[in-house]
């Protein structure tokens, strides 16, 4: 794995069941507003013994990481995905021995959006909230980070960036 860096963020459910290594740094860290990750939310907190996902303004937090810096090291067998209707392309990953929300899987896409709920130690920064618009009534956003009413340039670039060196370590 020579030039890649060698930081790790581990992901683990709250028994220690499953756990995950994210090597580097990751896309981009950020919360989401948008309808679909409200209502995933929302359907991984109603399960039975179902935890928190959803930050106390309505957002969805995640760390994008690269799928070829994901590495599973422990329960993936215990991993079960939920989507929101049968056509959609996103899996909401949960971890079954306790119910732990784990990662958002868009199975199109290049990256794994890892709860930040999941993630031990030093987490990245924050950078940025995305769809905006959709943030339930009533909740106030920090002013931390910059936020955007959609899917931003500077979200959309990341992930093309990182989609453009993964072509090019292959």
């Amino acid at each position: 794995m020579s030039g890649v860096p060698k930081t790790h963020l581990s992901a683990r459910c709250s028994c220690g069941g499953v756990e995950l290594e994210a090597i580097g740094d990751p896309i981009t860290s950020t919360v989401c507003y948008c309808d679909s990750c409200q209502e995933g939310s929302r359907q991984i907190e109603a399960l039975p013994n179902g935890r928190p996902v959803c930050d106390s303004d309505g957002g969805t937090a995640y760390a994008l990481y690269r799928k070829d810096r994901v590495e599973y090291s422990k329960g993936s067998q215990l991993l079960r995905g939920y989507k929101l209707s049968d056509e959609s392309s996103t899996n909401r990953v949960v971890a079954t021995c306790c119910v732990s929300p784990m990662f958002l899987d868009f199975e199109k896409g290049h990256w794994l959006s890892i709860y930040r709920t999941a993630l031990q130690g030093d987490l990245p920064p924050l950078e940025m909230r995305v769809h905006t618009k959709s943030k339930p009534a009533g909740s106030d956003l920090p002013n931390d980070v910059p936020s955007y009413p959609a899917y931003s340039l500077r979200f959309m670039g990341k992930l093309f960036t990182a989609w453009i060196a993964m072509l090019l370590r292959r």
